[in-house]
């Protein structure tokens, strides 16, 4: 690639977000669907600010790509720009967010960083009055249907519409790290009830390899589920970023099928600007969490 002089040129912050989208998502299909763009233009993006910057920013594979050394580099950089231009925008306007917000998540949100998520939010926006129901995807989706919710994070294993996409994560098994597992023998299986995504997936996984199994565990908690599984006597499906001490990565070695992604979405309702800020946050947040490390092209 012929580059230009790295001062022959700026860094557009659009192209920036390009990159950070890319980044994040795991490739360009997803950070096209993302931004509402086709992945030719998220490519053409891409090459723009490798000749502005001067410099390499994805070493690509037929169907994969690693951050440079530059990329990193520009990576935390671009990440924080984003970050103060939103702000400083958001500034300018001078328009200050409140009114009640009600939102819905499910458990892997809400367990996990979500409320330091929502302190922080309430922070800075105090006018704002946070409602927070926790339950199963699917069920807060119809109840944000019905008018109940102004935003809901939920997840799925297939691609939502109508869904704002804020990263996706590798699905594994988990199981006791310091108990032994019987490739062999038949699964013990602990989930959420149905309907869940992560259960159907789990159990779509095993038919599929013929792998017999046996629900011996339910419950509507993600911290029942792991400790069903850190007992040693369950197996659960949990995204990789649930992971615990004290819980071990089951795999093909254990003739376990490999797992589907889990996608994370925001559903926003429209007209509801406060929740459209919080989404902006979370995807910040899993950003800095560098979830989805999975370089999918």
């Amino acid at each position: 690639m012929d580059a230009m002089p790295a001062s022959a040129a700026t860094l557009d912050i659009g192209l920036l977000r390009t990159f950070l989208a890319v980044v994040d998502c795991g490739g360009f299909a997803l950070a096209a669907e993302s931004l509402s763009l086709t992945p030719s233009a998220i490519s053409g993006h891409v090459k723009r600010l490798e000749q502005g910057a001067g410099a390499v920013l994805l070493e690509r594979t037929t169907r994969s790509f690693t951050l440079t050394p530059d990329g990193e580099l520009l990576y935390a950089y671009a990440r924080n720009i984003v970050a103060l231009e939103r702000e400083l925008r958001a500034r300018l306007r001078g328009a200050p967010v409140r009114g009640r917000l009600r939102v819905g998540s499910s458990e892997d949100f809400a367990g996990t960083w979500l409320p330091r998520m929502l302190q922080a939010f309430r922070r800075w926006h105090p006018d704002v009055s946070v409602e927070l129901k926790v339950g199963a995807s699917a069920d807060l989706l119809r109840q944000q249907e019905r008018g109940r919710f102004d935003i809901v994070f939920g997840k799925q294993c297939s691609r939502a519409t109508g869904g704002e996409l804020l990263w996706e994560e590798e699905l594994v098994w988990v199981h006791a790290a310091d108990a032994p597992f019987d490739p062999e023998a038949e699964v013990q299986l602990a989930a959420f009830p149905e309907p869940c995504v992560y259960r159907e997936s789990a159990v779509a996984a095993l038919a599929r390899v013929g792998r017999p199994w046996r629900l011996v565990f339910e419950s509507s908690s993600m911290a029942g589920c792991l400790s069903a599984a850190r007992a040693g006597f369950a197996v659960t499906p949990v995204a990789r970023s649930q992971v615990r001490e004290g819980l071990r990565v089951l795999d093909g070695r254990d003739r376990m099928p490999a797992l589907p992604k889990a996608r994370f979405y925001a559903f926003v309702r429209e007209g509801a600007p406060a929740a459209q800020v919080l989404t902006d946050a979370v995807r910040e947040a899993g950003r800095q969490h560098r979830f989805g490390e999975t370089r999918a092209w």
